[in-house]
């Protein structure tokens, strides 16, 4: 009798993993106060890199010099884009920074675009970065409104270089190499803020906790539901991540969004999905 392999349907997976990132983001914001934001996103992506290693084992030695120019900048992208991100999180409430991050992948998708539908895709997630601009919201810190768009800007380079790495080289070594320079860049941060100073077994469990729930678990998930859905679904549901990011906020530490801050997610929502949904094939 063959053993049945246990999976998920592919749409109750994506938003699982969506889930799991955004608990993973509480988690890491409880932990700011002990080790820091540094700390924190150096600890996720150090352990994220072992737990990867351990899991694909790649062969640094077979990698080529092509493959070496993309995977190294892939890397050193995805590590600035979770540090920043984290710094962001430590100034303002999480699912603001997540509405404000998802504003570089949005532009990325319908750059170039000269079509109408696309420009007010735009119009409607910029009137969502206006209504929680920092001009508008005396409780909102301008330092962390800008490193969550640069944490986007990041993001949109990750999505090109993922790409492009994709088509020359195996997707667990690729990541696997990736997420050693991630860990090569965001390290020296952590024992600069002196946070991982104050490292204890405790801590350290959240932070193996913390690689699982916001890398180990949703690449899993999203890899196995990619390969059942297409594309455009697959990015419908991904444009869920500001209103899951604002629940679990809510939830785990209590942060409320504003009438107004909740208008700019959904505005962010509803362009992210609109723009998936009149793309371009």
């Amino acid at each position: 009798m063959k053993n049945r392999e246990f999976s998920l349907p592919p749409v109750p997976a994506v938003l699982l993993a969506i889930i799991s990132v955004q608990c993973g983001a509480a988690i890491a914001k409880t932990l700011f106060p002990t080790i820091g934001a540094a700390g924190t996103a150096s600890m996720r992506i150090g352990i994220s890199a072992l737990i990867l290693l351990l899991a694909y084992r790649p062969n640094l030695k077979a990698i080529t010099p092509q493959q070496w120019k993309i995977v190294i900048p892939y890397g050193l992208s995805l590590g600035a884009m979770n540090l920043i991100f984290y710094l962001a999180i430590e100034k303002i409430p999480i699912g603001l920074a997540v509405t404000l991050e998802f504003v570089g992948p949005l532009i990325l998708a319908i750059a170039g675009s000269k079509r109408l539908a696309d420009y007010c895709w735009v119009m409607l997630a910029a009137i969502g970065i206006l209504l929680i601009a920092p001009w508008t919201n005396d409780r909102l810190d301008p330092i962390g409104i800008i490193c969550a768009l640069l944490a986007g800007a990041f993001w949109s380079a990750y999505i090109v270089l993922g790409g492009k790495i994709s088509k020359i080289m195996n997707d667990g070594d690729a990541v696997t190499t990736g997420m050693l320079f991630a860990a090569i860049l965001v390290l020296p941060f952590g024992f600069l803020e002196s946070g991982l100073n104050n490292l204890t077994p405790k801590l350290f469990g959240m932070g193996v906790a913390l690689a699982l729930l916001s890398s180990a678990i949703p690449f899993t998930l999203e890899m196995k539901a990619l390969g059942k859905l297409p594309p455009r679904t697959f990015s419908i549901l991904m444009s869920l991540e500001p209103a899951a990011a604002s629940i679990c906020a809510f939830i785990f530490l209590h942060e409320n969004l504003n009438f107004y801050e909740i208008l700019a997610v959904l505005c962010v929502i509803i362009a992210s999905a609109g723009s998936t949904l009149t793309a371009k094939k």
